[in-house]
């Protein structure tokens, strides 16, 4: 296998593939992090939260009787 035939450059010359496994070694990507400050109660990102808001509201509900 001819390793030159398989590394793909951009018009610009960046090697899309060095690319590509330094984003894969980077850590979180810019959608986990936002998935990350949703479940910590990170400012404005509650569209991304994974809670259930009527089971809240139920449980909420129960204690106030």
């Amino acid at each position: 296998m001819n390793h030159e035939k398989d590394v793909q450059f951009t018009a610009a010359g960046t090697n899309i593939n060095e690319v590509k496994q330094k984003n894969a070694q980077a850590g979180l990507s810019y959608n986990e992090v936002k998935a990350l400050l949703a479940k910590s109660g990170g400012h404005g990102t509650s569209i991304y939260s994974d809670t259930d808001i009527d089971e809240v509201k139920q449980e909420i509900h129960k204690h106030q009787q």
